[in-house]
């Protein structure tokens, strides 16, 4: 077929192979017109010729020598379907149908020729010569193995954890044994704590009231230590540590020989509270019921650990769920901290875990705006392990009563050092919030959530909570060691919340001087029981 244009640029004339000559009038508004859509259609020409020769030359400087017209590379450039190109790999199909395939746990069973290292595969397949089949089965072989043997490992460690964590150090229960003794010896270190004339200051609201619960006699002395070492005016804290029945001759013989004047220091054991005597009490009865249920549900340390299907993270925390803490009376009684002080306005509640490292008086001028608790934010900082903790980091969501009634994107908050409004907190009903969802849990087999009290304390205080500067409690010193001294010195209380305590071995050595600095290492008691700063 010929294509001829008359000189008038007023007819095209298109002759068809076989011969017969057809006419096709074409009319033009002027000879300016035609030229200038001539020129526009020239202009767009040398531009596309362009822009595909800046792509061909693009692809020489890649080194991309692979055969293929114009056309088809600029169909490649520009994307896997324009221009009928697809973008191919250079690496062959049986690879990836080999690595594709399922993997059998008795795979690399009873073989000992598997390469352990990645040097010693690459000598294997350069000596051997083998093809990509080959290739593709040895490398499969030498993962799963090394995947098999990456888990187990993580398995031990995290049941090396658990064990440490919670199991109790020699020297503390040397320490708890010569303090016992000590109390039935010696009189001094059986002193009324506080002395008859400075009782009157335990419900006077114009001190500071700081409530610490605690069964570790050396965790107490160093936030007690801190707390009153740090503060402008000690003579106006109040400290009301409660203890358990067996802890209580312990703690009242270290603290009535080793006074922390001018503050005032009260020793209390739970069944000396005249509440805790009276009738059934909800956190006794949710203990017993939480415990059996457990027992059941998690077979046990060696059953979690067998399980071959479930992931090192997820054994990681069925192990932490039954840590003892999880249960300890020390870990729920904050929730009825209203009817243990029924005289106090305002207390701060503190973790034994922790060290204060500047004044806390300035937290009772914080404005609650009416309400409960004052908490610092856990989904928000530059520790994106630490601070990324919302309420579906803790809750199950997949669970139709927790996705019904919270919003898994909301920021979660911390306990360990918190502003509590004892009296807005009595014109709610948050213990009974609190106790209503611990029941559910324990009817769903612990599905709502696993572990801690924390879960709970979300959903009750829902609502009720006070967010305050993130200043007042640098999380995660026992979780991992990102933090550094210089950034953990700057807070103004440090939490060593996570398996690593600062009085265990397992303690990150560059943080736990920030902790053992309240220590008196020179101490009898502490010589005695060969407590050392690392």
């Amino acid at each position: 077929m010929q294509l001829h244009i008359s000189p008038s640029l007023r007819h095209v004339t298109v002759l068809p192979g076989k011969g017969v000559r057809e006419y096709i009038k074409v009319k033009v508004a002027s000879r300016r017109v035609s030229y200038r859509m001539l020129f526009y259609s020239l202009l767009f020409f040398t531009f596309l010729l362009r822009f595909v020769f800046v792509l061909s030359t693009v692809g020489s400087i890649d080194g991309d020598h692979s055969k293929c017209s114009t056309i088809g590379c600029l169909g490649r450039r520009i994307g896997p379907r324009i221009l009928g190109r697809r973008i191919e790999s250079n690496v062959p199909e049986v690879i990836y149908q080999i690595l594709d395939e399922p993997v059998s746990k008795d795979e690399v069973q009873g073989k000992t020729d598997i390469p352990q290292t990645l040097e010693e595969f690459m000598a294997e397949m350069k000596e051997s010569r083998s093809d990509a089949k080959t290739f593709a089965l040895r490398l499969r072989e030498m993962v799963v193995l090394l995947e098999q043997r990456t888990r187990t490992a993580k398995i031990q460690e995290y049941l090396y954890r658990h064990v440490a964590s919670s199991s109790i150090p020699k020297q503390l229960h040397c320490l708890a044994l010569k303090l016992a003794n000590e109390h039935s010896n010696n009189a001094a270190a059986r002193l009324q704590l506080p002395s008859v004339e400075l009782v009157p200051a335990l419900v006077d609201n114009s001190y500071f009231h700081f409530v610490l619960a605690s069964d570790n006699v050396l965790a107490a002395s160093v936030v007690a230590k801190s707390l009153v070492k740090n503060a402008l005016r000690p003579e106006n804290f109040v400290l009301h540590i409660i203890t358990d029945r067996k802890t209580y001759s312990t703690m009242q013989a270290w603290f009535s020989l080793h006074p922390l004047a001018p503050a005032i220091i009260e020793v209390k054991a739970l069944h000396q509270f005249d509440w805790l005597s009276k009738g059934k009490v909800p956190v006794l009865e949710a203990m017993e019921k939480d415990q059996r249920v457990r027992s059941q549900f998690r077979g046990g340390s060696s059953a979690i650990v067998a399980n071959n299907t479930e992931k090192p993270q997820v054994i990681a925390a069925k192990l932490q769920a039954l840590s003892p803490k999880y249960n300890s009376l020390m870990n729920h009684i904050r929730i009825h901290l209203s009817e243990l002080f029924p005289n106090l306005n305002k207390v701060v509640f503190l973790d034994d875990d922790i060290v204060i490292q500047t004044d806390l008086s300035p937290l009772w001028d914080i404005d609650m705006n009416g309400k409960v608790n004052g908490a610092v934010e856990t989904c928000r900082g530059d520790d994106t392990f630490v601070m990324s903790k919302r309420f579906k980091s803790y809750l199950n969501f997949s669970h139709p009563l927790i996705a019904k009634n919270f919003d898994p994107n909301e920021c979660a908050w911390a306990y360990g050092m918190n502003i509590f409004d004892l009296e807005a907190w009595r014109k709610t009903n948050i213990s009974l919030t609190y106790y209503h969802w611990l029941e559910e849990n324990l009817k769903s087999d612990l599905s709502l959530w696993q572990l801690g009290t924390l879960p709970p304390g979300l959903i009750a205080f829902h609502g009720h909570v006070h967010v305050i500067d993130p200043f007042w409690h640098m999380l995660g010193l026992g979780y991992q060691d990102n933090t550094t001294l210089a950034d953990a010195e700057t807070a103004g209380v440090i939490h060593f919340n996570g398996r690593a305590k600062p009085w265990l071995d397992i303690a990150f050595p560059q943080l736990r001087p920030l902790w053992a600095k309240y220590i008196d290492f020179s101490d009898k008691f502490i010589k005695d029981c060969h407590i050392r700063a690392s």
